[in-house]
């Protein structure tokens, strides 16, 4: 029953959001890439831009986040995601790829269960937008939570070009 009360704190992310999206995609990134620089400068670059995301809400990117039950204003977890076409295969025919990213929790708001209610519902919004395939970077730390939810690991090589 706890994960119903929980899954119903869950909302889509607001343009008066985007601040705390921020913060909290910040969280991820320092947790994950430990000993990188946690500069912040990029945030105002990035801000107009996410407002703008934000506020299409039938736009090919959503954000699910929990508000911090002890801080007003502030987020307590965060999920985000976006859709993207790709040329079918057989096991996805309509192309329709999800890509799951900036998965965070609040340090102090962590093991309530926000993060599985946030994908919860990232999941959901891909299964009515028939996305046929959902890709995701796991940490070693947050691994079980996607294995719970069905994820499992490929043999897919990945590689980046920066441009």
């Amino acid at each position: 029953m706890a994960s119903v009360r929980v899954m119903s704190l869950v909302r889509r992310a607001l343009p008066d959001d985007a601040e705390e999206v921020l913060r909290l995609r910040q969280v991820m990134i320092d947790s994950v890439f430990s000993g990188g620089s946690s500069a912040t400068d990029w945030h105002i670059e990035s801000l107009p831009v996410l407002r703008e995301r934000l506020a299409d809400p039938d736009g090919d990117f959503a954000a699910f986040v929990v508000d911090h039950p002890d801080r007003p204003g502030a987020l307590a977890a965060l999920v985000a995601g976006t859709l993207e076409y790709r040329i079918g295969k057989a096991s996805n025919p309509r192309g329709r790829v999800g890509h799951v990213f900036s998965v965070a929790t609040d340090p102090d708001a962590r093991r309530r269960g926000y993060a599985r209610a946030c994908m919860a519902e990232l999941l959901e919004w891909f299964r009515e937008r028939e996305v046929g395939q959902v890709d995701l970077t796991a940490s070693a730390e947050a691994e079980p939570l996607y294995e719970s939810l069905g994820f499992a690991r490929t043999g897919d090589p990945f590689m980046r070009l920066m441009l």
